[in-house]
């Protein structure tokens, strides 16, 4: 038995992990986050998935038998290419799941208009994730998409409460709400993004909602391992959470205050650090 491990380039998967606790708190969890590589949103598709495959790996060899990638980018960029070309026979009882499909299978019928915008890195935007999942899903909804490169460096460099962060913010708002007026509901689709969700629910029209993907997944989880008791049975119960990062410890434990409600003790772990 071990922990289910959770995955992120940086610290926004710490979100995710904060409601799967409250939803899941019996069970234990490892975060590992690649901070001295992020951000993957900018990054190709050959470059995140060598990353994730690299933190799988690692995950797996500490234990885990099921893996979030508590990462939009790293969902829509690698998540396949490590379910379908690499778990076979690197690991075939084990699994890996991502962040958007549990999203975009319940988005569809929060919108009222059928009118959904999504806001998300460069690389989840250019993936199509959100479009080509929603296609299949509900078919019926109608997507924009809109890539905020800014909000991740104004998030971790604590500058998205700035006037000068806020004016980025309300220009991407307004981008996305001018690409379709009958908006009614706002997908965050990035794990840092729920930081800034009281500031974007202050700004847009009362008649949009703004949906962080926490809750989502966390619920989906719980479907998951109901349905799936040979994956359950290995996920170790002593809630417990250990954390480790590819960056300095110190910077990691302070920053990750900001996205976690309890304090935070990190190791450090060697990924490779081969930037490209």
């Amino acid at each position: 038995m071990g922990p289910i491990g959770v995955f992120d380039s940086g610290y926004g998967g710490l979100t995710i992990l904060q409601d799967l606790r409250n939803k899941l708190p019996e069970y234990d969890y490892l975060y590992l986050g690649d901070n001295a590589r992020a951000p993957y949103g900018t990054r190709s598709f050959d470059v995140v998935y060598e990353f994730t495959y690299e933190a799988v790996r690692e995950l797996f060899d500490r234990g885990c038998h099921l893996v979030i990638l508590a990462c939009n980018t790293a969902s829509a960029k690698a998540l396949r290419t490590v379910q379908q070309k690499d778990l076979p026979t690197l690991a075939p009882n084990k699994r890996v799941l991502g962040v958007i499909r549990p999203s975009a299978e319940v988005i569809g019928s929060i919108t009222k208009s059928g009118h959904v915008g999504v806001l998300a890195t460069e690389g989840t935007v250019r993936s199509n994730s959100y479009f080509l999942e929603l296609q299949k899903l509900s078919p019926e909804t109608t997507i924009e998409q809109h890539a905020c490169p800014m909000w991740v460096p104004l998030i971790e460099n604590d500058r998205h409460t700035s006037e000068a962060g806020k004016m980025f913010i309300k220009e991407d708002l307004d981008q996305l709400l001018a690409k379709d007026p009958r908006i009614d509901t706002i997908l965050l689709g990035c794990t840092h993004y729920p930081i800034l969700k009281e500031f974007i629910e202050s700004y847009v029209p009362d008649t949009i909602q703004v949906v962080s993907q926490g809750a989502i997944v966390a619920e989906s989880l719980a479907d998951y391992l109901m349905r799936h008791p040979e994956i359950e049975r290995n996920c170790s119960k002593n809630s417990n959470v250990d954390f480790l990062t590819s960056e300095n410890v110190e910077i990691f434990n302070r920053k990750a205050t900001q996205f976690f409600d309890s304090p935070v003790h990190a190791n450090n772990v060697n990924l490779g650090l081969k930037f490209k």
